[in-house]
């Protein structure tokens, strides 16, 4: 019988002790506002992860077998998002104080503040935002929320020790968001869908991450519907296996990522696709982060 954890490891792959990578599922969902379903993501990501072959042909290996991944039990949280925060942060804190790899599941995109908090607390600061993303979540507040799930880089950005978010794949934004950006470019830069298309992004994005400490946000809408359909707020021309697995490759050859989270999978009956493309990605993106190459 396959074990229920991320990939479906044996113990000897899996325990705590011998992994350098934390899974942390966060069933989050509160603020959603249009599809739902976002908490049902972890538990969708952790089951398809267990049809994935370890083996990876990039690598020419099998490269959790190497390192090794636990699988915490899912947080259970308040339904009132600021509490909810609050309870991501200190868990968040918790694992990455063991010197592994975090790698949040979630869950809407809210947890996000929380994970970047708990960051923040147990490896300190600065800390760079990369977001993969349809839409730039800077918005001040949304349906008369500072948590929504439309917020979370604006509350990112105001944490000490946040310098920048960089952004990917954006391709939704609303007048309040494009200025923002306008008003401060050092913090907040972002790069529309159409420009990772045509790939006027790279230089640009290397010489703003070299060197740096990265807390690498992935929302699955970043992604084009036609790889991942299961996501409450699809947009049509997002970025391609091809294009997301090459950010991906440039922020972990340029910089070193101290914390990974995948949200706003929302699962549909039936469809296993969407399900599979996010496990897949995950397990890419630890890997990438961990520095395998080609």
């Amino acid at each position: 019988m396959t074990p229920d954890n991320f990939l479906g490891l044996p113990d000897e792959h899996s325990s705590y002790e011998r992994a350098a990578v934390l899974v942390l599922p966060i069933p989050f969902e509160a603020t959603v506002s249009y599809g739902s379903g976002t908490r049902h993501g972890p538990a969708a990501i952790i089951e398809a992860s267990q049809q994935v072959e370890l083996y990876d042909r990039e690598f020419d290996r099998e490269p959790a077998t190497e390192y090794g991944v636990h699988t915490l039990p899912a947080l259970e949280l308040a339904g009132e998002p600021e509490a909810a925060v609050a309870q991501i942060a200190a868990a968040t804190a918790t694992a990455a104080a063991s010197g592994k790899l975090v790698v949040g599941l979630g869950g809407e995109h809210t947890v996000s503040v929380g994970f970047g908090r708990g960051l923040l607390d147990a490896v300190g600061s600065p800390i760079t935002v990369v977001q993969i993303d349809a839409h730039s979540d800077l918005r001040d507040e949304y349906e008369e929320t500072p948590f929504s799930h439309a917020c979370i880089a604006r509350r990112l950005l105001e944490m000490d020790g946040i310098e920048q978010v960089l952004q990917l794949g954006i391709r939704s934004v609303c007048t309040e968001e494009v200025q923002f950006v306008r008003d401060n470019p050092q913090r907040a830069r972002v790069w529309y869908s159409e420009q990772v298309h045509a790939g006027d992004w790279r230089d640009d994005f290397i010489a703003r991450v070299r060197g740096r400490r990265i807390y690498l946000t992935i929302d699955v809408d970043g992604l084009d519907p036609s790889i991942v359909q299961a996501t409450g707020t699809p947009e049509p021309d997002g970025l391609t296996w091809a294009e997301t697995l090459q950010i991906l490759r440039t922020v972990t050859a340029h910089a070193t990522v101290v914390g990974v989270d995948c949200v706003e999978l929302a699962p549909l009956d039936n469809l296993h696709a969407s399900d599979f493309a996010v496990a897949k990605l995950v397990y890419k993106t630890i890997s990438y982060a961990l520095g395998y190459k080609a």
